[in-house]
């Protein structure tokens, strides 16, 4: 696996929007604060032309947002993305991945973003960080998950406790810096109701885009399975708006490409959306889906969601995965 320069100051950051981004007046104000936000923490910016606009969750064009991925790799140190959104997997035609495979450099994004990270991890052997997007510092406060991403992206922390509460329920924004809403308690569950802990190469992200790279020209977990298989396979999905039933149906197909043979463990973050056309909930739908036929261990309500807070994910390390009591532990060995 091949691990990029950890962020250092003075580095040169790429903002890169390859799905949505500033949407409307209260995202503009976000993105701006959070631009004041990142120089000042000594960092320059290359900002992606398109930031401050968006129709129907696409900052620009299929080819200019790939493009944009091509040129910023060549110029800039670092790549964080600026947003989430739905169609991020329309660009990737038009990304060089060959030629930015070649210089490896560290990568960031949340949600959407998956569909660029879990190539670059699975087929390009060139870990990436799932955990948040660029505008994240532009709330008017910053909770523990939010330093806890930086110190990721910087190298100076590896190792990431369960958070004591999540976002319930998002308040309306007003000013456009609301920060997250924190009123539920954390309790992080395992599907045997025993204590679980494992060790493996992690992969993973937003379930709802890996649902639609299984098989594609995208899809590089054959070849990522077949390297490292010795050390076994974790997953984390973060899923944010698949119905149990569309949950289970695509872990039965990945199940069908192989991808959880070698399965130390699976984690489930809190689902950003629970709905169910016949009846399920979360506990009832993971006991019902294959991963649990195969007795795959199961954690789940992980603080990996899109009900905030999210640990930093380093995709392509070795984790150790610790869960007992509602609280949770992984650390993350770059090897």
């Amino acid at each position: 696996m091949q691990y990029p320069k950890f962020l250092k100051e003075g580095f040169k950051i790429g903002i890169p929007a390859p799905s949505s981004s500033a949407e409307d007046e209260l995202h503009i104000k976000r993105y701006q604060n959070a631009i004041k936000n990142w120089e000042e923490l000594g960092y320059q910016l290359f900002l992606s032309k398109n930031l401050f606009h968006a129709e129907k969750a696409r900052s620009a064009s299929a080819k200019e947002r790939g493009e944009e991925i091509n040129k910023m790799w060549n110029e800039a140190d670092a790549l964080i993305c600026a947003s989430g959104g739905e169609f991020l997997v329309e660009c990737l035609p038009y990304i060089d991945f060959k030629t930015i495979s070649k210089s490896p450099k560290l990568i960031a994004g949340f949600s959407d973003p998956t569909g660029l990270l879990y190539p670059l991890t699975t087929k390009y052997d060139i870990a990436t960080i799932y955990g948040s997007n660029f505008s994240f510092l532009g709330a008017e406060k910053q909770f523990q998950n939010d330093y806890d991403f930086l110190d990721c992206i910087k190298g100076k922390k590896t190792s990431f406790d369960s958070y004591p509460l999540y976002e319930e329920e998002r308040i309306e924004r007003v000013t456009g810096l609301e920060a997250n809403h924190y009123t539920g308690k954390v309790e992080w569950k395992t599907l045997s109701n025993k204590k679980e802990e494992w060790r493996g190469r992690i992969i993973g992200g937003c379930l709802d885009v890996i649902a639609e790279l299984i098989g594609t020209s995208y899809d590089g977990f054959s070849s990522f399975h077949k390297k490292y298989k010795k050390d076994g396979i974790i997953w984390y999905f973060d899923n944010c708006a698949l119905s149990m039933e569309e949950v289970i149906r695509t872990l039965w197909k990945m199940n069908e490409f192989h991808y959880f043979d070698d399965c130390k463990g699976v984690i489930f973050g809190r689902f950003g959306i629970e709905s169910s056309f016949i009846g399920y909930d979360l506990k009832t739908c993971l006991e019902d889906c294959i991963i649990n036929e195969l007795k795959i261990p199961i954690i789940y309500d992980a603080d990996i969601s899109h009900k905030a807070p999210s640990l930093p994910i380093i995709n392509g390390s070795i984790a150790e995965v610790t869960c007992k009591d509602g609280k949770g532990n992984i650390t993350f060995h770059l090897e």
